[in-house]
């Protein structure tokens, strides 16, 4: 498999995962009974947990070993693509809240 740099084909699929992660959690919020203000709290509180996590931003430890998680796409069958540093999806839960907010008030 081929490891590719490209930051911009990255940015693109960041964008696409935090989306549907945000989705994700929203809709089992909603299942759970969540709605208005506190649906919205604990999709982003959640969400930015999540993302966070993903970026290695938060300590991962369990009994003395760390874990620091390495966020690739997989662009095609022998192509994985990584933008040469921790991935910041955390960065875009905001702009995905604001969309997915936007399109379930229509």
């Amino acid at each position: 498999m081929q490891l590719n740099l490209d930051p911009t084909l990255f940015d693109e699929y960041q964008f696409i995962l935090v989306r549907e992660l945000v989705q994700s959690i929203r809709v089992k919020l909603q299942e759970a009974g969540l709605s208005g203000e506190k649906l919205e709290e604990a999709t982003a509180s959640i969400a930015f947990s999540v993302a966070s996590t993903i970026d290695d931003t938060a300590a991962i430890e369990i009994d003395g070993k760390e874990a620091h998680p390495y966020l690739t796409f997989r662009t095609s069958d022998e192509e994985l693509t990584h933008c040469g540093e921790n991935s910041y999806t955390h960065e875009f839960v905001y702009e995905a809240l604001q969309i997915l907010s936007k399109r379930s008030s229509e």
